[in-house]
């Protein structure tokens, strides 16, 4: 029997993502996450977190590509480039930087950081 490991649940996180696959993604979290988008808002609890998978501002399914993942103890960070489709601005490029902290075996807590590209 395998063990998931925390960078395999991270893995499954942004493959959620990037099919906006609800269950997918909650099975990943805590009841009592939180995602803290800095500089923009921070959701507490799975209803909200779910409230921001597909997040009215947005249309489809952002386009992830995790490029680097390190891990130690209950953290894994990540860093990777991104597209999305804004609903007021179209498709536009980002960067991001995501923490994720780990408890009991599901992560609790994400913390992004989202830069936009040209």
């Amino acid at each position: 029997m395998n063990q998931t490991t925390q960078r395999d649940l991270v893995a499954e996180y942004f493959a959620g993502f990037r099919t906006s696959d609800h269950p997918r993604i909650l099975a990943t979290l805590t009841d009592d996450v939180e995602w803290v988008i800095h500089g923009h808002r921070t959701t507490r609890g799975k209803a909200e977190f779910d409230g921001e998978i597909e997040n009215p501002s947005f249309t489809g399914s952002p386009q992830l590509d995790v490029q680097r993942v390190h891990e130690d103890g209950p953290v894994v960070v990540t860093t990777g480039e991104g597209h999305g489709v804004s609903v007021e601005h179209g498709p536009f490029r980002f960067a991001f930087n995501d923490l994720f902290t780990f408890r009991y075996g599901l992560i609790a807590r994400v913390d992004s950081y989202v830069v936009p590209l040209p």
